[in-house]
């Protein structure tokens, strides 16, 4: 099942801004930066890789609803694995 190039370079670009965030707190650690902010920011590249994967989820539950045809000719990808790929993140 191919996901939707659009949608895969916007989550492209959610997890390259993720990757900055976590440089930053590896680099707030190293220069012994306030617990709460490196907690903080943590979070927050956390929260964007979760949404990096919901993201690729929601395209191949879309493309499995639309078209039905493609999640069968792809066995790898069916709704089933993309219900236990969801909830992994949940």
């Amino acid at each position: 099942m191919d996901l939707d190039p659009d949608e895969m370079t916007r989550v492209g670009n959610r997890l390259k801004r993720a990757q900055g965030q976590l440089t930053a707190v590896i680099r707030m650690l190293d220069e012994g930066a306030n617990c709460e902010d490196v907690v903080t920011q943590l979070a927050a590249v956390s929260r964007a890789l979760d949404r990096a994967g919901f993201a690729i989820i929601a395209s191949g539950m879309k493309q499995c609803l639309t078209q039905p045809e493609a999640a069968t000719d792809a066995p790898t990808l069916d709704v089933a694995k993309l219900e236990k790929l969801f909830l992994s993140l949940a």
